[in-house]
């Protein structure tokens, strides 16, 4: 209940975002030492509302720790009255290049020296790790604030109607706008698509015929007769190679017929 009490003495954060990118564009722009700077904004009853940021020139910078000097005061406060008079310092920022978000025992003196109002804060931020946060009072302590409202004050605008005309893209001879969504392939087009896909087949039918007899032998039916085992005919030159050509088969009427037993070979 005690820690719910000490809360409720806490403000709320209202960051502007443009505040945001200033003090990141800042901190990346050192990568080993740390940057420091001010808060620009208004206070009410329960809010801090920051606005912008105003870079600390000519502050000393030790490498893990920056100081306020008086030639970075002179700067702030001559930016602060020309272009935000009306407006308030409402607290600091500084980097943590490589370190992390936190309060150092120097950063705590700062903020309890120059910063010692109750709804002024200390925003942190590390450029190698984007990791940011923000602290201030709550009750007599400094601790990080979870309430924190970032505030895009360029607006935007929501998914229903804006009222904004279609850009005119591709206007003809008449004055008509044609936007892309609206143009179809003509009918030459759709035939010429066609041809292509058609021919692309046929080719490709082609070249696999023409693969396949070139690539597996060619089987060529060769007449024999039943009765010898012989081939009737001979091979081209092309399968035999002009070599081992059979001969045709002899005549059965020229061959002689077996002489009779004990005759000595006359008629």
């Amino acid at each position: 209940m005690k820690r719910v009490a000490e809360q409720a003495k806490g403000s709320d954060l209202r960051m502007s975002c443009e505040a945001v990118r200033q003090i990141r564009q800042h901190a990346r722009a050192s990568s080993k030492a740390e940057v420091c700077g001010v808060l620009i904004g208004s206070e009410d009853e329960n809010t801090t509302t920051v606005q912008a940021s105003i870079p600390g020139a000519n502050a000393a910078q030790g490498g893990s720790h920056v100081t306020f000097t008086q030639d970075t005061w002179e700067h702030i406060y001559r930016i602060k009255d020309r272009d935000y008079p009306e407006a308030r310092i409402v607290g600091w920022y500084h980097s943590h290049p490589g370190f992390g978000v936190f309060l150092s025992d120097h950063d705590t003196f700062i903020h309890k020296n120059f910063f010692s109002a109750p709804q002024q804060v200390a925003w942190v931020y590390d450029p190698h790790s984007d990791e940011e946060g923000c602290f201030g009072w709550i009750g007599t302590k400094l601790e990080r604030l979870s309430r924190i409202v970032l505030v895009d004050e360029k607006g935007g605008e929501g998914a229903g109607e804006t009222g904004k005309p279609e850009p005119l893209l591709n206007g003809g001879e008449d004055g008509e706008a044609k936007s892309e969504l609206e143009s179809t392939p003509s009918e030459a087009q759709v035939y010429l698509n066609v041809g292509i896909t058609v021919l692309t087949y046929l080719c490709t039918l082609v070249l696999g015929f023409l693969g396949c007899w070139y690539l597996f032998p060619h089987l060529v039916p060769v007449p024999v007769d039943s009765r010898t085992g012989q081939i009737l005919y001979e091979l081209p030159n092309d399968y035999s190679g002009g070599q081992n050509k059979p001969s045709a088969p002899a005549s059965p009427s020229a061959t002689p017929a077996p002489a009779p037993p004990g005759s000595k070979g006359k008629p």
